[in-house]
Formats: structure tokens, C-alpha cells, sequence
């Protein structure tokens, strides 16, 4: 369709490995009404949310070891999604399934592939290493509903110069809005890269660096279409290699966000936040998981959510397009254009295109 916002041949964040367990969980992915659960080995299985005898969500029926069954009239669906049980006959109809999609479990993280299952290649999925719990230590992740859509929060952390003015107190100061950036990109992936040096640390890294005096801070985002962002952040002493790649004497860590499409106004927010600091201390890693609240009780999370609801809201009551765009805008802009072309290729029935090897 022509004001389709997200492409359906692409891996997508479903839930956080933490969220699914052994009970029937309901999500809508990309438009798609599907229901998550574990097997008895822990495995995770993806199924359409919907019988396919009178269509009843069988996300409000249970399991019976592995087999969904419906709480209307009892059918009951395998891992597949191919029915093993009709009440009060023998002959099961063959015709009797629901969909079952690709599902990937990697990086903490349970992925899911909305489109055609054919082309759900795992070389395709999104590098999200940093969530591993080895190299970096965090919580895991939380989950947010956002009524917004997916693009703004793309929008959002491709340009970090809201800092200043949505998150001053915390992560954000002038120097942010001041210091220029570069641009990169290929046809997967963008890159802004922004160095900050000899500045004043805002409180969040004045704070956990420790230690007085100006910094050199950087900000390197990276956005993998259509909807994965990964932000390389810290701050090291004035002078002590930062820009040139040792970090040694700095405090960093990476902000991880798998943003996923709902429908086309709302979306599903995964967040986390890993460091490379204080590694062993829980009570910080508790505070950063709740989004580096500031002096006023704000998180992050918060005052991102109040300005991207609103935003969507005006955009409801303005539908005038395109955006006003400014030079701060240059990553956005091309994290659009990537999710286009994937738009724009599936539309056409181009594929085998979406990968860094393709280059």
C-alpha cells in the first residue's frame, strides 16, 4: 500500500527474552495479531492470535504441554500451528491451522519475522551483541508501548540535540546543540558520529566519571533498518586518548533500542542501557534501567514518551507533509530513507538486498 510505514520482511523485537514464559502473551507486530509462549523445552513459539474455527484470541485460552488450545471451544493448536484437537469428532479438518512465524531467540531477545516466511534468512538478523551480558553489563531490558509511530523514536535517538532541552539535568547540556557531526551510511546501516571536546560533563557522566574537570564526550548512533538503534556514548578526561580510541581513563556503555511497529501509530519500545563501569555495582544498574532519572524524578523514558505522544498527536491534527528538516536532521533522514527502500523493494519484489554483504 502506498502510505505503508514499515517493510514485513525484516526481524523484528517481539518481547524480551525475560517476558515470555510458560503463559500465553499477546502482541500485535507490523499489523499481526500473534500470541507468544514456551514450550516445555524453552523453546519460544510464535503463533497467529486467532483460531481459525470462530477466531477467538488464543492468547485468552491455555496450554496443554505444548498445544494452544482455544478457550471458545476447544481446539487445539501444536507448536506448528497445525490443529491435533476438534471437539466431538475424530476428523480433523486439514484445512485446521493457524500461521506460525519465523522466530529467532538471540541476544536476550525474542525476533520475529512478520512477512513472507520464505525469505526469513537469520543472516539478515540485527547485530545486537552488546545485549549479551558478557562484554557490557545490564539489566536485561524493559518494555514500553509508545502510541506514537515507530519512526519518531527513530527520529528521536538519531538526534541526540533534543538532549539539551528534553533532558537537561541529566545526559543533556549546550555543547550537545553546538558541536557538529558527520554522517555515514550504507545501505542497511547510518551512522552519526558527534565529538565533543574539552566540554563540561553534563550530571549523569560528571557524576559516575568521578573525577573533575572538563571532558572529551562522544556520541556514535547507529541505526540498522528498519528499526534498531544502537548509541555508543561516554566521556573520558581532556587529553587521555579518547579520540583516538583509548577509553581507558572514561566511563561509557551503549544505549539499545528495538523499536517495533504496532500499527501505524503505535509501537512497542525495548530499551537498555549497558556499561562498561561500575560493573558490579546492582543499585546503579537498577537506577539505569529505570532510565537515568534526574533531580525531578524524570526519566528518560518519560520525558522522551510526553514529547513523542504529543508529536503524534499534533501530526493527527496537522497532516501536512513533509517535516520541516534542519541540518541536525541529516541522520533521521537517512534512517528514512533506508526504511523506504526496503519499503520500496519489497513492494517490487526485490530481496537479498538488505545486508551489510550485499554492499
Amino acid at each position: 500500500m502506498a502510505d505503508q510505514t514499515f517493510p514485513l520482511n525484516a526481524w523484528y523485537a517481539a518481547a524480551w527474552s525475560h517476558e515470555i514464559t510458560r503463559a500465553l502473551a499477546a502482541r500485535t507486530i507490523c499489523g499481526k495479531d500473534i500470541v507468544l509462549y514456551r514450550q516445555q523445552n524453552g523453546e519460544a513459539v510464535a503463533l497467529e492470535n486467532a483460531c481459525w474455527h470462530r477466531l477467538l484470541p488464543l492468547s485468552l485460552g491455555w496450554l496443554d504441554g505444548d498445544n494452544v488450545v482455544c478457550g471458545y471451544h476447544g481446539i487445539a493448536f501444536n507448536s506448528d500451528g497445525r490443529c491435533v484437537h476438534m471437539p466431538a469428532q475424530k476428523t480433523i479438518n486439514p484445512s485446521a491451522c493457524v500461521k506460525s512465524y519465523p522466530l529467532i531467540e538471540r541476544h536476550r531477545m525474542i525476533w520475529i519475522w512478520p512477512g513472507d516466511p520464505a525469505l526469513a534468512d537469520p543472516s539478515k538478523m540485527h547485530d545486537f551483541h552488546w545485549n549479551d551480558g558478557t562484554e557490557f553489563v545490564g539489566e536485561g531490558g524493559t518494555y514500553y508501548s509508545l502510541k506514537c509511530d515507530y519512526r519518531l523514536i527513530v527520529d528521536n535517538l538519531m538526534d541526540l540535540t533534543h538532549e539539551t532541552y528534553v533532558h537537561a539535568g541529566s545526559i543533556g547540556n549546550d555543547a550537545v546543540t553546538e558541536t557538529p557531526f558527520d554522517v555515514t551510511h550504507s545501505r542497511r546501516i547510518a551512522t552519526v558520529t558527534r565529538w565533543m571536546n574539552d566540554i563540561e560533563p553534563p550530571p549523569f557522566w560528571a557524576k559516575n566519571l568521578g573525577k573533575p574537570g572538563n571532558v572529551d564526550r562522544w556520541q556514535i548512533i547507529r541505526f540498522e533498518a528498519p528499526s534498531i538503534v544502537v548509541g555508543d556514548v561516554g566521556v573520558a578526561p581532556v587529553g587521555t586518548g579518547a579520540p583516538e580510541g583509548d577509553r581507558s581513563q572514561g566511563v561509557y556503555g551503549c544505549f539499545l533500542a528495538a523499536i517495533t511497529p504496532e500499527t501505524e501509530k503505535t509501537c512497542h519500545y525495548h530499551w537498555n542501557f549497558v556499561r562498561q563501569f561500575r560493573k558490579d555495582d546492582a543499585e546503579l544498574t537498577r537506577q539505569i534501567n529505570q532510565a537515568h532519572v534526574n533531580a525531578e524524578g524524570k526519566g528518560l523514558y518519560d520525558q522522551d514518551a510526553f514529547v513523542l505522544e504529543a508529536q503524534q498527536r499534533a501530526i493527527d491534527n496537522n497532516p501536512r507533509l513533509p517535516f520541516y528538516n534542519l541540518n541536525i536532521d541529516a541522520g533521521a533522514l537517512w534512517a528514512r530513507r533506508l526504511i523506504a527502500r526496503m519499503i520500496e523493494d519489497e513492494s517490487t519484489g526485490v530481496t537479498g538486498l538488505h545486508s551489510e554483504a550485499a554492499e
